[in-house]
């Protein structure tokens, strides 16, 4: 489930998905109805979560149903709803975001976060502490620019994105870099191959997480 952007974005997102889990999981993407086109600020981040909610209710709701929703993943970086949507549906639920860090931080390895959203920084950092993690945690990155004008760049975005991968790399002492952003999934695959660092992309991580769920 992606917060209300763009049919692109979305169409993306969701070839991500399928490409991570594969023929045995299939995957619907689905825009919420309403809220924030773009989750750069805290407020949008906290009107994004009731709208994720209702969708991933509905969802699970078709599945009580007969349909066949065996999941939820919810597409954004800052995990909005995704509390609620566990308490509240029963299904197996992965975050961007959770997935992401507790995939970078496993074994004890230093990561850093590099990112578009300098207004969410400090949810940034909340939320690895929320997960306990902030042991791990060498620090944001971000990138130079405004977030809607660098999604609208795809070269741009990338090349800032790799210089902000090399800060948390070099200057930061991180071994492992997440790509914070569910719409910074292709540039995130783009980086895998260009930094000699390791990248966590949170798309792919999130499937991961799904994938261990539905397996247990």
């Amino acid at each position: 489930m992606n917060p209300n952007t763009s049919a692109a974005t979305t169409a993306m997102m969701t070839a991500i998905a399928r490409r991570a889990l594969g023929p045995a999981h299939p995957v619907r993407g689905v825009t919420v109805a309403r809220g924030p086109r773009m989750l750069t600020d805290p407020a949008a981040l906290r009107a994004a979560a009731p709208e994720v909610l209702a969708a991933g209710a509905a969802a699970a709701g078709a599945a009580a149903a007969g349909g066949d929703c065996a999941a939820l993943l919810v597409a954004a970086f800052g995990d909005p709803g995704l509390a609620a949507l566990r308490a509240a549906t029963g299904l197996p639920v992965a975050g961007l975001g959770e997935a992401a860090l507790l995939e970078a931080a496993a074994d004890g390895t230093p990561f850093g976060i590099a990112t578009t959203t300098p207004l969410l920084a400090d949810a940034i950092t909340a939320r690895v502490a929320e997960l306990g993690l902030s042991d791990r945690y060498t620090g944001l990155r971000l990138t130079a620019g405004v977030p809607e004008r660098l999604s609208a760049d795809p070269a741009v975005l990338l090349d800032r994105l790799e210089r902000a991968v090399r800060a948390c790399a070099e200057r930061d002492g991180a071994r492992t870099v997440v790509i914070g952003g569910g719409p910074l999934g292709e540039a995130a695959e783009e980086l895998g191959a260009r930094c000699a660092v390791r990248i966590v992309a949170p798309i792919p991580a999130a499937c991961r997480s799904l994938a261990r769920l539905l397996t247990e």
